[in-house]
């Protein structure tokens, strides 16, 4: 599990390295600067480009970033590219630890250019076969300015692909709006640990994949007093050790799904077959009853259930007492998919999320029933776990989705800790919390799963971790990662754009196969 650290938690980190640990600064720059060239000689390799002789062109501030650069730039250079070196300030501006490297540099045989003109520049730039951003890193704040704001505009019109070291220059390392001009990375290589910029905001969009570059710090203290974290696959694999040879369906639990109503069965059935494809041993769909027969015929693997109606063919209020007796004899219960938002509807989903003593999924119009109601969460006799995108956590909140988007981070601490829930907030990067207050970043999945039903797949396969027994940060966190990786697989098979929400549940026994060499 990776730590994800904002510019100042890096900071402290660094300081402790240094203080307490004894590493010198030097050390930790030779360090970050020797990993992300052994992964930028990769990926040269990756993208088919001829490492020896390859042309790469390392962009250069004067602050510790720029350091890394000079020593990315050595070490390619020893490797058998041709590097140019470019420099956004004087060499006499530059100081202390990258003064040294750049020192090492020249000795090794680079010599740094500096950038005064712009035909030079963008002749350099364009010729590259790779372009190395070293020009601001994670103590940068506001816009850049002068010769950098200039640089960044010229790799970004060059048209080359761009590896940047730490953060993309531009963002910030907190997260928010670039300021200015940012660089569009097609790889970001973090020292360290991820920033905060990189997995929310508009930095997630520009950093492109993102790959931690260790720095030689001991793993534990990376991450200590860390509270924000993305997860690996180690971390979900270990909740699926293989199954006993004399297991049986009831070993793996009993899924309530209670969901579906007039013209929104699909909700229903997605949900209660992406469950089954999560291992869970048995489900029971409940459902309106005019609609039980069309869930009943559209997954046959499930048993139904018929609940009172209104005249809207919805959850009744009086259906409350049915699903109370039906979750007493099963393992969880997932509410919310296509239950619909009639008034009485939502007033059985809060009655049912305040009392039914079962570990609950709680997704789409259940919670939209929350809605200036949040107060029920906090008497409910068992573990609730809320799957919200950005437009329903914005409806719980009473906030516009702005507001919810500016820090996920944080608004996702907030609300599981006010709340004593379990909470993702879905969107690129999904964001989990816990009621102790920890937030884990998910870096599975793909914008083509932006499309009706894939939350429905989510329930379901939340749902079914719940009923076998998995604990409900575990289980959240494992439906999240899942998910995504699901969708990275469909996307593989389809294509982004035609992607469907069945094609996430055809997806999951593949998704399951490339976690198990996950397993640690």
């Amino acid at each position: 599990m990776h730590g994800v650290f904002t510019a100042e938690e890096m900071r402290r980190l660094d300081r402790r390295a240094i203080t307490e640990l004894g590493i010198p600064g030097a050390t930790l720059m030779e360090n970050a600067g020797r990993g992300a060239a052994e992964r930028i000689r990769a990926f040269l390799d990756e993208g088919r480009i001829q490492r020896l002789g390859a042309r790469v062109v390392v962009v250069c501030g004067k602050g510790g970033n720029g350091g890394d650069g000079f020593v990315v730039a050595r070490w390619l250079k020893k490797s058998g590219a041709r590097v140019e070196v470019l420099l956004a300030f004087p060499e006499n501006e530059i100081r202390g630890d990258a003064a040294a490297k750049l020192k090492e540099l020249k000795k090794g045989g680079v010599r740094p250019e500096l950038v005064e003109d712009d035909g030079v520049a963008a002749e350099r730039l364009g010729r590259a076969d790779l372009i190395v951003d070293a020009l601001l890193g994670t103590g940068s704040h506001g816009a850049p300015g002068g010769r950098v704001a200039w640089l960044i505009e010229r790799v970004n019109a060059s048209g080359r692909p761009v590896v940047a070291l730490d953060v993309p220059s531009g963002i910030s390392a907190d997260g928010g709006e670039a300021p200015g001009p940012a660089i569009r990375a097609v790889l970001t290589l973090t020292f360290g640990g991820l920033k905060r910029g990189l997995v929310a905001g508009p930095g997630a969009a520009l950093a492109g994949g993102v790959e931690v570059v260790p720095i030689g710090v001991p793993a534990d203290e990376v991450l200590r007093g860390v509270t924000t974290f993305a997860l690996e696959p180690q971390d979900v694999a270990r909740h699926f050790p293989p199954r006993p040879r004399d297991a049986h369906k009831g070993t793996y639990g009993h899924l309530l799904v209670v969901a579906g109503s007039l013209g929104k069965t699909g909700a229903a059935a997605l949900a209660a077959t992406a469950a089954l494809r999560s291992g869970v041993g048995l489900v029971t769909v409940a459902t309106p009853s005019s609609q039980q027969p069309v869930v009943a015929g559209l997954v046959l693997e499930a048993m139904t259930e018929p609940l009172p109606e209104t005249g809207a063919r919805t959850l009744a209020l009086k259906a409350r007492e049915v699903v109370a007796e039906l979750a007493a004899q099963r393992d969880a219960v997932a509410l919310g998919p296509g239950i619909g938002l009639d008034e009485e509807t939502a007033a059985a989903a809060r009655a049912l999320v305040q009392e039914i003593a079962r570990p609950m999924a709680l997704d789409a119009d259940g919670l939209s029933a929350l809605a200036g109601h949040l107060d029920v969460l906090g008497s409910a006799p068992a573990a609730r776990c809320l799957t919200p995108h950005p437009g329903e956590m914005a409806r719980m909140l009473a906030v516009s989705v702005p507001d919810v988007q500016r820090d996920r981070i944080e608004t996702v601490r907030d609300f599981a800790t006010r709340y004593r829930v379990h909470v993702v907030l879905k969107g690129a990067w999904s964001v989990i919390g816990d009621p102790e207050g920890r937030v884990f970043v998910n870096p599975t999945g793909n914008p083509g799963m932006a499309s009706g039903g894939t939350g429905d797949v989510l329930t379901g396969t939340l749902g079914a971790f719940l009923a076998r027994g998995l604990a409900p940060g575990a289980a959240l966190q494992s439906a999240v990662y899942l998910h995504g990786l699901a969708g990275d697989v469909a996307a593989a098979r389809f294509g982004e754009e035609s992607l469907i929400a069945g094609d996430l549940i055809a997806a999951l026994p593949e998704a399951f196969r490339r976690l198990g060499g996950g397993r640690g």
